[in-house]
Formats: C-alpha cells, sequence, structure tokens
C-alpha cells in the first residue's frame, strides 16, 4: 500500500491527545519498526544502550536542542510518568516545610499540581481562575503584590488544554520559573534562558504518550534537596543521559523525528506564523456568528492550539458533533469541565482541518441559526 493510499484513509483528528502526529513521521515509523538504520531489528526491539538506539538519543537531544535554541547550561531529558509525574517531582526537588512556590492556578492541570506541591512544602496562589471558570490566565498587573517575597520558583501552565487559555508572554517574576508546556510546546518560540525548568508530556505537540520531555537548568538541578528516591532526582537523570533506567525508547525515537520535522517546517518562527494561522480560521467562525458560537476563553488570552466554544443552544451540540463526523472530523467533544466543543489543532494538525471545521460551523449556524 502506498503512502498516498495511506494518506485518504485518515481523517481530521482533533483530539487532545494523544493527537495528531506529522504523516512523514508514521511512515518513516512504519518502516523502521521493521528494520531501523539496516540494523536487521526494529526500533522498538533495540537496547537502550546500543549502538543504535545511541544514536537515536543523542541526534533527538541535539535536534531538540537546535528547535528551542537551548544551550548547554541546561540539560535534555527524556523521562517518564508524563507531566502528572512532573507536578510531584519538582516540588519533591525543590520544596520543603521552610520553602514557599507561587502557582497562579489556571485550570484542571495547575488544581492538581498546587495539590502535590503541597505536600512537600508552601504554596501561595496568586491568583485563582476557578470563579470564573478559568475563563483567562492572570496579568501581571494581577499579581502584582501578591507574590512570595523570597518564593523558591514560580510555577505556571502556558497552554491550558481543558479551557483554551495561554500567557501570550511568560509571566513577571523574580523567582526562578517554571513553566508546564505540555500543549503547546514547541508551537512557537520559547525563551529558555528565562525558565530554570520547562517541562511537557509528549503526547499534545511532541510524540506519542509515555514520555516527558524536561528541559532543567544544570546549576538550578544542583540544588535539589538530598536524600531523594533515586528516580525523582533530576541529577541521577543528567548524569546517565535520561538513561539511569530503561528509558520510553520509542516515545524518544518518535520525538526526535517530531523534531527533525520542526526544523524541516521552518522552526518555532514558521509554527507559530500556521499555527495563529489556522487558529484564526476557527476563531472568525465564532466571532461572525452573531452569538451562535461562545467562545469560553477570553480573546487576549486564546490558546493556538485549543480552540473552545459552546453553542449558544446546548440542544444543538450532538447534531453538531454528528455533522462533523459526517465530515470526517473527529474528537471535537469538549472536556467534561466545559462541555461545547473543543478543537485541537496541534503543529501537525493540518490547516485544511480547520478550514472543514470552520465552514461547517457557518453553514450549521445558517442551518439552524
Amino acid at each position: 500500500m502506498n503512502a498516498n493510499a495511506v494518506a485518504t484513509d485518515r481523517i481530521y483528528n482533533f483530539s487532545a491527545g494523544p493527537a495528531v502526529l506529522p504523516e512523514s513521521v508514521i511512515e518513516q515509523a512504519q518502516k523502521d519498526l521493521w528494520n531501523i538504520r539496516d540494523s536487521g531489528i526494529g526500533i522498538l526491539e533495540h537496547s537502550h544502550r546500543g549502538k543504535v538506539f545511541d544514536r537515536v538519543i543523542e541526534e533527538a537531544e541535539a535536534d531538540c536542542r537546535k528547535v528551542g535554541n537551548i544551550s548547554d547550561d541546561y540539560a535534555v531529558l527524556f523521562l517518564q510518568g508524563g507531566a502528572s509525574t512532573q507536578f510531584g517531582q519538582i516540588p519533591m526537588n525543590f520544596l520543603g516545610p521552610d520553602r514557599i512556590a507561587d502557582y497562579p492556578n489556571t485550570g484542571e492541570w495547575t488544581t492538581k499540581a498546587i495539590k502535590d506541591a503541597k505536600k512537600f512544602g508552601k504554596v501561595n496562589v496568586p491568583f485563582d481562575g476557578a470563579a470564573e471558570n478559568f475563563i483567562r490566565v492572570p496579568t501581571d498587573a494581577d499579581l502584582e503584590g501578591k507574590l512570595s517575597p523570597n518564593a523558591r520558583y514560580f510555577h505556571y501552565c502556558s497552554n491550558n488544554t481543558i479551557f483554551g487559555t495561554r500567557y501570550p508572554t511568560p509571566p513577571r517574576t523574580d523567582a526562578p520559573l517554571i513553566c508546564d508546556a505540555s500543549s503547546e510546546m514547541f508551537s512557537r518560540p520559547i525563551d529558555t534562558d528565562r525558565h530554570v525548568l520547562i517541562y511537557a508530556g509528549a503526547q499534545k505537540n511532541l510524540g506519542p504518550s509515555g514520555v516527558t520531555l524536561v528541559i532543567i537548568r544544570r546549576d538550578f538541578a544542583e540544588t535539589a534537596n538530598s536524600n531523594l528516591m533515586e528516580m525523582m532526582d533530576y541529577r541521577n537523570h543528567i548524569k546517565n543521559g535520561s538513561r539511569y533506567n530503561t528509558p520510553p525508547t520509542f516515545g524518544i525515537y518518535i520525538m526526535g523525528l517530531v523534531f527533525k520535522w520542526i526544523l524541516e517546517q521552518g522552526g518555532l518562527e514558521s509554527m507559530e506564523r500556521r499555527n495563529a494561522a489556522k487558529a484564526q480560521l476557527i476563531y472568525d467562525a465564532i466571532d461572525e456568528s452573531d452569538g451562535f458560537y461562545v467562545g469560553h476563553s477570553q480573546s487576549w488570552c486564546r490558546s493556538h492550539m485549543n480552540v473552545t466554544f459552546r453553542l449558544k443552544n446546548p440542544d444543538l451540540e450532538g447534531a453538531f458533533l454528528k455533522a462533523a463526523a459526517e465530515q470526517r472530523m473527529d474528537g471535537l467533544k469538549g472536556h467534561r469541565s466545559t462541555g461545547g466543543i473543543r478543537a485541537s489543532i496541534y503543529n501537525a494538525f493540518p490547516r485544511a482541518g480547520c478550514e472543514t471545521l470552520a465552514q461547517l460551523m457557518r453553514d450549521f449556524a445558517n442551518r439552524h441559526g
């Protein structure tokens, strides 16, 4: 079966994660599952300490550094446990009974991160969007006068998958900055040097589930607490090049292919332009609907990765989803926290899918408005 035939069988996948991957990456993986680099063995079967995987992980790290313009002051780690493990690992390493960290609450994932951080130290929540159902992120003015003077770090989630909000720029703080970038990692340029730690679960924008990218400044890692579980100590993973134990080899391999694909597309500046244009197609359909569709997030902090909206008449949502499925669109049902519709349009999601959804939205509003 040729690649074009395979492509015709694929529908528009709006899933929030695990999510769409570049088709060229999937096609390469099909080949390498059987025999990677003429080794006679597929990628799933190679030792994590063999020469073939040595090259895979070395190239993945090198390409990650190229994509993100990451200096050698930072370690690039490929870890297990998803971003949710980082909710606990970060405070386990850097908090304590007499230490405090700032955690603005902008959605479900920061709520969970705050809960875990409180098990290891003190937490200050300088902004809580729960009362507004997380329709926005804080401005710098919202945070002014509410930050801890001696915060160990400031933790924020740059893009909120469920509610469809994002920080247009990193928040202003004097504390070391830590970012959960899971649902938008490498969708736009990121100022690594402003952060001491950036982490992202792969399954939304970087690769398959099962691997987590962690970018951590080496000198910050050295300030971690002592007497940690070996697997929870970032210093062990840095020392062992992400191979303290058997790493998620297939996930790292796919992530490496995705990094190469991003570079081929022109890098993060190109990604940002493409993603903004794709998202605008759907936001225009919302804004031009005379209230038939209602966006969840405030316009100034709308996500380019997760477009969330409701129909003014919620009884029509089932019919809308059915109409979308008939046009080969899947994964549009909103999260249970918000209801409505959610279109997740990560880096690899094609512009044609956004055009198809926007046209359906206009046609559906004309029929039912």
